[in-house]
């Protein structure tokens, strides 16, 4: 089965955020020594910038990519790709886990750090996987 365009992008978004809620809520849990269902609406708000930023960055990422010589999605594609997505989310998220944990700077850098770490393997086996069931988008056939 091979999903394209907008069906495609938001299946994987829709996907990727459900376990993403569910991942985050508890490894939130553990950084702040609280229980999941404390830190599942500050993963829930995560999600919603993730989901906003995962569409615009891979409708632009896509269309870089259509425009390379080289096709497919290398090993070094997949990580520039895994890297720059998480890149742009620190600079939102970090001040939501100062204000909602009430943590300073330090403390929010050190919890997006080891969260961050998680999901840059939790993002490249997600999208491996991904394209491997649903087959590669069009644009890097």
């Amino acid at each position: 089965m091979t999903l394209q365009g907008w069906k495609r992008r938001a299946f994987y978004v829709g996907l990727f955020e459900f376990f993403a809620i569910v991942f985050s809520s508890f490894l939130l849990a553990y950084f702040a020594g609280g229980e999941a269902s404390e830190s599942a609406p500050i993963a829930v708000a995560i999600s919603v910038i993730a989901i906003v930023w995962n569409y615009v960055f891979n409708t632009a990422f896509e269309h870089w990519e259509s425009r390379q010589s080289v096709k497919g999605r290398s090993l070094l594609r997949r990580g520039v790709h895994a890297v720059s997505f998480e890149a742009g989310l620190v600079l939102a998220i970090v001040p939501l886990y100062m204000w909602w944990y009430q943590v300073g700077l330090m403390e929010a850098l050190r919890m997006e750090v080891a969260i961050l770490v998680f999901f840059l393997i939790y993002s490249f086996i997600f999208s491996w996987t991904f394209d491997r069931v649903f087959g590669l988008p069009a644009s890097a056939a």
